[in-house]
């Protein structure tokens, strides 16, 4: 693109991240997409591009609504992370030393696509949290908004490049909450049944089932059959 005052960073890591969901950090404020940038220090191309990109967004601010006048303090949107924060004074987290923090969004009629390294949309949202590695594609511009004159940072398109380490906010796995697979329990809750020698089961609760045994009727004495003569037939 030949607009000075864009940009598309080298590669970055990603936090904050709101990319498929328009997000309000406090109640009240306007839903936007969202993400911070942390640029690694050492990338020193990236950041003279970002630098020039704010100097041509604050030549558009004197000649726009700035109305002539330089401010004597200009908002930036890039932030020391080795420093402390604008908002409230604390320290950043220590995923932010040695980089510099750019907080920007876009409005929610204005989702940015979001790619991966073979340029193939991301359809998996759980694929994009804060933490990945990735690019990003920036817009500075000038504003002047409650008495305050700066350089917003508009949020373009992203394009993932790797997996890293998830930063705090990100939901946990399935496997991080849950561990290993618990042995399967019959429907009654009890512990699923142990096979026995003979193929069948016995429960593992310490009650084992007692084969009935066989009582046989008891033995009635019989009469012995009456004597009979062999040449007549009748008994004797």
């Amino acid at each position: 693109m030949n607009d000075l005052t864009n940009v598309t960073t080298g590669e970055v890591r990603l936090s904050y991240v709101h990319l498929f969901k328009p997000y309000a950090f406090q109640p009240g404020q306007e839903e936007k997409f969202c993400c911070t940038i942390l640029v690694p220090k050492t990338d020193a191309d990236t950041m003279a591009r970002i630098n020039n990109a704010i100097a041509a967004a604050t030549e558009k601010g004197v000649s726009g609504p700035w109305n002539g006048v330089r401010p004597p303090v200009i908002q930036s949107p890039v932030h020391d992370g080795d420093g402390v924060k604008p908002s409230d004074g604390t320290e950043y987290g220590p995923e932010c030393k040695g980089h510099w923090v750019i907080n920007t969004s876009a409005k929610a009629d204005y989702p940015p696509e979001v790619v991966d390294a073979n340029m193939n949309p991301i359809i998996n949202q759980s694929e994009i949290y804060s933490g990945i590695y990735g690019k990003v594609n920036l817009s500075f511009f000038p504003y002047a908004f409650g008495g305050k004159k700066g350089i917003g940072c508009r949020l373009g398109p992203v394009q993932k490049l790797k997996d890293g380490e998830s930063l705090g906010g990100s939901a946990p796995t399935a496997a991080q909450v849950f561990g290993k697979a618990a042995p399967a329990t019959p429907a009654n809750g009890m512990p699923a049944p142990a096979a026995s020698a003979y193929g069948t089961t016995a429960p593992a609760y310490g009650y084992v089932p007692q084969t009935p045994q066989y009582t046989p009727a008891p033995a009635y004495p019989q009469q012995a059959a009456p004597a009979v003569n062999p040449i007549t037939g009748m008994p004797y």
